[in-house]
Parts: structure tokens; sequence; C-alpha cells
């Protein structure tokens, strides 16, 4: 029995640049650290603090940047989109509504293949209006053609970012990135955090140097049109660029590693999943609560894992197959819902075993929208229902905590 590749390794090992800051400030600092030359973002909370903070980094001189503020999300991205293709190194962040906002741009951005990296302070989606944490924003965006990597914790969010451009960046992949970090939880929380040396981050991530930019002495086109005689292969381009990133992913995490000391798992990690007869699984800051539920019904006897899944675009199904294999039952905890279905995770989850030898129950639970608690009980409540499913599933989705009283 064990916890699994990235339970005690992801914890920094070299503590020479361990400073106790914000969640925002060390991220802001990481993507100092990967030098974009052009940022551009417009302030939405819970977001604000990142952008804050690159926006004071480039005013000190400590960060070599062009910072541009704008009218809204979309011409945030829009800007990106003429920057990227002229062989700059972009970055910019955004949340909920302003995802949303960019909708448009997001498809323009993968279509054109520019490896553009953003930080997703995931924050739910109104109406009614609500600034707290849930993924229903970048849920909401998994067919954009955006690659998507979900943070557990500060200290991932620093080193997903560094990797997150050399991801993107990759001649085979050339595909834009989110980093989803929960917000408020991660984005505002104090905690220690080490920081990402620069010297070692520029030997890790070298200049960004795409093969083809806008350049009047050599022209070319980019986002042009397309007829049906050639859409179709645009599309499949992007398609296999993905199945390729599958691999990517896994490589620049065990690089990093080596580089660094710290791994979290590359397209996911498990925490005593290897014997265990129920498996949850799960995306985000939840993680480190139900990992400390496990180890309480673990000491009791109870038999209960977890696979961390950390990339959900593209959507790992050879590594999610092999993790989940020996399950007797697999619970999933998500912090969305697909109004009309069910919810992201577990929707893609059963479509990925359908056709295989695995046949687990699957049960489902939308929890914490809206930022609501998902509490210790709550998880040992999904764990009985999951142990129930065995013997046959009664629901095979449900909104966790739903107060039925106030409907």
């Amino acid at each position: 029995m064990t916890k699994g590749s990235g339970s005690d390794s992801s914890m920094p090992k070299n503590t020479a640049n361990m400073r106790v800051v914000e969640g925002s400030y060390a991220v802001a600092h990481a993507v100092m650290c990967c030098r974009p030359e052009v940022i551009s973002a417009y302030p939405i909370t819970p977001q604000t603090h990142i952008v804050e903070n690159l926006s004071q980094m480039a005013a000190d001189g400590e960060l070599d940047s062009t910072f541009l503020t704008v009218d809204s999300e979309f011409s945030a991205l829009s800007v990106l989109v003429g920057s990227t293709a002229c062989g700059g190194r972009g970055y910019s962040s955004t949340t909920s509504q302003g995802l949303a906002l960019m909708y448009e741009v997001l498809y323009n951005v993968s279509g054109m293949r520019l490896p553009i990296v953003m930080t997703v302070a995931n924050r739910a989606m109104g109406a009614p209006l609500n600034i707290w944490n849930d993924h229903q924003d970048s849920i909401g965006a998994r067919d954009v053609g955006w690659l998507q990597i979900y943070v557990e914790n500060v200290q991932e969010a620093v080193d997903a970012t560094l990797q997150a451009y050399k991801i993107a960046e990759d001649p085979e992949i050339r595909t834009p990135i989110m980093v989803c970090m929960d917000g408020f939880i991660l984005t505002h929380v104090y905690e220690p955090v080490e920081l990402l040396d620069k010297d070692k981050a520029r030997e890790f991530l070298p200049d960004f140097k795409p093969a083809n930019i806008l350049d009047p002495n050599n022209p070319l086109t980019f986002g042009a049109f397309a007829d049906p005689s050639t859409y179709t292969e645009f599309r499949y381009q992007q398609f296999v660029a993905h199945q390729k990133a599958l691999e990517k992913i896994d490589q620049v995490a065990r690089d990093f590693q080596k580089a660094f000391g710290r791994y979290y798992g590359g397209l996911l990690d498990s925490y005593y999943a290897e014997d265990a007869e129920v498996i949850l699984i799960a995306m985000g800051s939840v993680v480190g609560t139900i990992k400390d539920a496990i180890d309480e019904m673990r000491a009791e006897g109870i038999s209960v894992g977890l696979i961390k899944l950390r990339c959900y675009r593209p959507f790992p199904v050879a590594a999610l197959r092999q993790a989940l294999a020996g399950a007797k039952v697999i619970a999933v905890v998500e912090k969305d819902v697909s109004i009309g279905n069910e919810a992201g995770l577990v929707t893609d989850l059963k479509a990925a075993f359908y056709n295989t030898d695995i046949k687990a129950p699957i049960i489902g639970f939308a929890a914490g929208l809206g930022g609501r608690d998902i509490t210790l009980k709550d998880v040992r409540k999904i764990v009985d229902k999951a142990l129930a499913a065995e013997k046959g599933i009664e629901n095979e989705f449900e909104f966790l905590d739903l107060r039925e009283e106030i409907l």
C-alpha cells in the first residue's frame, strides 16, 4: 500500500527561495521567470492580484515585458493573438465571466496554434452572481482546443506555469494552455512557497523562437479562410497535437522533477489507489481535503484511494484506464455541472470506459458549487454512497449537500 508518486515529492526540498507569499504573487513571480514579452490583461476578481503584481514588476524594471491594460477580456486575449503571431511569448489571466467574454478568441488562439499560457483563477459563473470558487468557467471551455492543467496547491501552480510554456511551445504541440487554480482558495492564501530561481527557469525554458511568424519580409497567413475542402484537416491537426501533448505533459513533469526536485504527477497522480476498492477522482484544491479524509478512513480499515486528475484536456483515457482498472467502484467529485446532463468529468470518464473490460460502477457528485465547502464529512458521505453502489446504483449523479429546505 503506497500513497502515490506525488504525495511526498511535491514538497520543496531546496528552501533557498522559500517565501511566505500570497498565491497570486507566487504565480506572478513564476510568470516573470518565464520571461513573456507581452502581458495583456483585464482585472477581474479573484484574478486581479496576479496581474497587479505583474504590473508592479514591470513598472519596477524587475520584469522586462510590455504590460498592456485593455478595455475587456476579449481585448486582452486579442492583443496576444497579434503579439504571439509576431513571435512574442504571451501571457494573460482571467476568470469566470472574463473567460466567457474571451470565448470567440479562445477558438482563434487554438486554431492558429499560438502557444499562449493563461492562468484561470477558477470562479463560479453567473447568474446569480457569485465570486467564489468552482470549475464551471474552465470546464465550460473544455472544447475550445486549449490544454488544461488543474493544480492542487500554490506550489503546483507556480511549477505548472513554467511547465506550461515548455509544453505549449514544443514544435509538435504549438497549442495554448490554461493553468487552472482555485480562486481565493489558492489565489489569496498566504503560505510557504519555493519561488522559482530565474537562472534555473531560463535553463529549463529556452527563449521562444517559433518557426513561423508574421513578418513583412516573409509574408504568411494566420487564421485564413478555410472552405469545406480544407477545414476538417485543420481540426484534425489540432486533435493530433492534443494526443501528442499527453506524452509531452508527462515528459515535462519528469524533466521538471529532475531540474527542481518536485513532482505532482504528469497527467494524473494517485493516493493510496493501488489497492483501494473505492477510488475517488477529483481535480484542484479539494484533493487536499480528500487526502485528509482518506488518511482517517484508512486508519479505520476502509479501503479507499484517490486519483488526482491533473490534465483534463487532453483527456488522458489510457492513463485513467490503467489507474482505475482495479477499482470496484469509482466516485467522481467535481465542481461543475452540465445542465441537462450530468457533469463534465464523470461523463468523460464513463465514455472512456464504455468499450473496455472495466465494469466498475461510476457515480458522480457535483460538489462545492459557488464556493460551498466540501468537508471531511462530505467525503465520508461520498464513500458511503460509493460502497452502497457496489450492490446497485441508486443515483448515477447527484448534487452533494443539497439544501432541499430552500428549494
